[in-house]
């Protein structure tokens, strides 16, 4: 049976790069993956320094928003997810993250397992200076639907949330979400068109 370091490899490779900056960021997580060190974060906040994560990010198709949440430790607007757990796959985290942050029921928009974003950021907020190497996965969401932003998971991570319009997002500094938003944006916009 392949190991997940592979699995999670063969992941990466399938991702058409939406640019020369995910071209470069899918290359870096190939070859940190390779070099064999941990790619799991094993202790709270960051041991290793750099680790894997995944967004979890809902997308209302028809009415054309993402939903943001207030990343009580980032202090930006950024999509649902977690950092992936030892030999998880980063598809089930993303899912797991979902019903745990929301209580939503992930229902991808593509039945691929292949992330539909990559990206390696340095992190910032209250626990700055490490590096998540993150997959993103898109999912059905409905800007309507009530998300409970008094429970107890929501309100230890978020101070609350925002359904923004696809041009909303791209209309608003960068410095208010994860550095590659607007790249997702595009990309996300490229794909539907």
């Amino acid at each position: 049976m392949q190991n997940i370091r592979a699995k999670i490899s063969d992941l990466l490779k399938q991702v058409i790069p939406f640019d020369q900056v995910e071209t470069a960021h899918i290359k870096d997580a190939l070859d940190w993956i390779a070099s064999g060190v941990e790619i799991f974060r094993i202790e709270k906040p960051a041991t290793p320094l750099k680790h894997l994560v995944s967004y979890s990010v809902l997308v209302d198709l028809k009415e054309k928003k993402i939903l943001l949440l207030d990343h009580r430790k980032a202090l930006k607007k950024l999509p649902s997810g977690g950092h992936i757990d030892i030999d998880e796959m980063p598809l089930e985290t993303a899912k797991r993250e979902l019903v745990e942050e929301l209580g939503v029921e992930p229902k991808l928009i593509s039945q691929s397992k292949v992330p539909f974003f990559v990206t390696v950021t340095e992190t910032v907020g209250l626990t700055p200076g490490h590096i998540d190497v993150s997959l993103w996965y898109v999912f059905d969401g409905d800007s309507k639907t009530f998300i409970d932003s008094e429970a107890e998971e929501f309100k230890r991570e978020f101070n609350g949330y925002h359904w923004l319009n696809f041009d909303e997002i791209l209309a608003r500094p960068i410095e208010e979400f994860d550095e590659n938003m607007h790249r997702f944006v595009l990309k996300l916009k490229k794909f539907l068109a």
